[in-house]
Parts: C-alpha cells; structure tokens; sequence
C-alpha cells in the first residue's frame, strides 16, 4: 500500500502525549508544535482516527515548499497530481492560516491555491474549465509559515474531540481529546481508584472508562475520508469491527464521579450511557466538602470552575480551599487539578511537587500536581 506522510495535529502543551500514543501503536514520530508527524498507509489513516485519543485531526502531506509570491504559490500548487487524490466531482473547500510570512493574506492565498487545483484538475479530466464539486468532501489546507508552505488533505472532518457521546455539556466543559490527556498526565492505572470531584457532563470519568476498557474513542462517529473513492469501504469496516473486538469489559473499574448540581450527574450519566458505559462509572451528587474514603492508592483528577468572573472568583476560592482540606490528609492519594488560577496553592494550602502548562481552548491554565506515595511492593516470598 501506499505510504503516506502524515500529520496528527494537537493543541498546544499535548503534542508529546500524542507522539507517545503514536509511539504505543508502533509508529515512528517526530513531535514539533501543535503537531506530530508519522508515516503509514490507508489503514494507518483509518486507525489513528479511530485509536487516538489526545489529538485532534489526522492530515495528509501534500507537500511542501517555500513560496514568496502568489505566482510562485500557484505554480508549485498547479504542479502537484491532484488527480491522486481527487476524483472529478470531489468537494475541496481551501481553509488557510500564514504566520510571520510574505504572503500573509490568507484569503488570497487560499483562493490561489483553489485556483491551481482547479487547472490541474481540468487539464487531467478533459480540459474542463468549471469542476461540479458535487461529490465526497475532501477538505485542504493551506499554511504558510516563515514562507514555507504545507498543503494538507484533512482525513478526519469534525475535529477528533467530538466522540459523538455528549449530548449535553454543561456550562464550561472540557473537550474530550483534552479529558483524555489529563487522565494519561495523572498516570491512573485501571487497578486504581479513580474520582473526579466536579465532573460536570462526566467528561473526565468518560474518558478514563473508555482507557480503562481500551475502547477506541472514534468507534461512534464517522471520519470524512470514509466516503473518499480510494478507501475501500470492506477495510474500513474491517479495522471497525477489530477495534469493537479489543475493548475488555471483563475487568473491574473504580471510577467515580461526583458534583454538587443533580442536573449535570443526569447529563452525566446520560452520555456515559451514549458512549457504551451505563452502569459502569459511578455518579452521585455530592459537594466537595463531603468527599470521604477508606480507599488508598487512588487519583483525584478535577477540571473545577476558574473563577474567570470576577463575580465568581470568591466562591471558587473557598472551594480550592475545601479541596485542600478534604484532600490533604489523602496521603496515598495522587491530586491533579487544572484551573487556570495561577495562585491555586495559596487557597489549597499546599506546594504543588509539580506544575505543568496546558491550554484548555485558548486559555492558558496549569494542571497542578500532587503525588502520593508509591504502593509499597509486595515482598518476595522465601
């Protein structure tokens, strides 16, 4: 099959997260920022979609050159084979960005590029001058940095974060993909106890279940390139049905999720039901401040409200100094917990042993990090 050079792109402070999924699927990687690059086939294309869980979207290079006019951008887009990729109806809408470039006007520089390929494309099928775009979607990019120009054919559609089981998100909510790589930063392990505090529409909880079982969380959507002529449809229904067969359900998870309003724990349970997890994630409305356990050795992961509102801020506070309170003597217990509130500590009552920089959208937040003590090893018998 033909190989392929491709693009897992990924928000800003995760790419090494995806680099090390890539990794764990035996793939070769090369981490830059806000992508990770990879080779592989179709098949590689329908499974990363499917398997990867923190990024975004699956891209095929095109290519890859410097261009300084938009006679030189139109040349070197015109003397690509679209015909490749595009068959005679293929629907190609041209999104663009450019970035400390010369040709910085990113609508010009998209219609140049859509221009081009419709040259090239009339030239190969019959010299036709107007193409009838009425077929499979077949989304392109055009991005220009410091001059240097990366076309890319966009296999996913709907970014990666849309699993298709939250019908209800709630008030601030976390995307899916970003859920995904909190849970792998907080090294939780399915032999663990897992609880999320504040869990709004489940999010967290979800997606831990969904690593936990080893479920693949693109199984309940449809990636774009599904309906491209090239990709045989028996293969994509193949690589489907062997990752419904890898999912385990045989094991015994502990994952909780808890928060104050009674709204969101039905929201929650309603999508954890979507995503194939009724009955397997424990939810039950509870105010922080009430939170007790016999467990050990578990992880509190928490996504709770920032206080972006000034209006807001004096009740969040008292909440950060609740979780202090109610978490601190956990001493067995891992505590990770992203706000965007860089004096967390102060109301926590406690040093963070770590601190690590995330972007949950475009704001920037810190994911603050509490380790608790390793599980003693059992000793060896004589």
């Amino acid at each position: 099959m033909k190989q392929y050079n491709l693009i897992a792109t990924a928000a800003a402070g995760i790419e090494a997260i995806v680099g090390n999924e890539l990794r764990h699927m035996g793939y070769e990687t090369q981490v830059e920022n806000s992508r990770v690059r990879f080779k592989g086939d179709i098949s590689d294309i329908i499974k990363t979609n499917l398997w990867l869980r923190t990024a975004d979207r699956i891209k095929i290079v095109i290519a890859e050159f410097e261009a300084k006019t938009f006679d030189e951008l139109f040349e070197r887009t015109k003397a690509l084979n679209w015909s490749d990729y595009l068959p005679l109806d293929a629907e190609f809408p041209v999104s663009g960005k450019s970035q400390k470039s010369i040709l910085h006007h990113v609508p010009s520089a998209q219609a140049i590029v859509k221009k081009a390929i419709v040259a090239k494309m009339s030239q190969v099928y019959h010299r036709r001058t107007r193409l009838p775009e009425t077929g499979a979607k077949f989304p392109i990019e055009v991005a220009i940095n410091k001059n240097k120009v990366i076309l890319t054919l966009d296999t996913t559609g709907s970014s990666l974060f849309k699993r298709g089981y939250r019908v209800d998100k709630g008030g601030a909510p976390l995307k899916e993909n970003m859920g995904a790589a909190l849970v792998l930063l907080a090294r939780w392990y399915p032999d663990k106890p897992f609880v999320d505090p504040v869990c709004g529409s489940g999010t967290l909880p979800i997606e831990a279940a969904m690593i936990g079982y080893n479920m693949a969380p693109g199984l309940n959507r449809k990636f774009v390139c599904e309906g491209w002529n090239w990709i045989p449809n028996e293969l994509i229904a193949q690589l489907r049905q062997d990752a419904r067969d890898q999912a385990n359900f045989d094991i015994d998870l502990d994952i909780s999720g808890y928060d104050i309003d009674g709204r969101m724990i039905e929201i929650a349970k309603q999508n954890a039901k979507n995503a194939g997890l009724e009955g397997k994630i424990f939810f039950k409305q509870m105010a922080v401040k009430d939170f007790k356990t016999d467990k050990e050795y578990g992880v509190i992961l928490a996504n709770p409200p920032y206080g972006e509102r000034l209006s807001d801020q004096e009740s969040v506070h008292v909440l950060y100094k609740e979780m202090g309170d109610v978490y601190r003597p956990m001493k067995t217990w891992s505590k990770y917990i992203l706000t965007s509130d860089l004096q967390f500590e102060q109301y926590y009552g406690e040093k963070a042993t770590k601190r690590r920089k995330l972007y949950n959208g475009s704001l920037r937040t810190d994911l603050f990090q509490y380790w608790g003590l390793r599980k003693p090893r059992p000793k060896k018998e004589d």
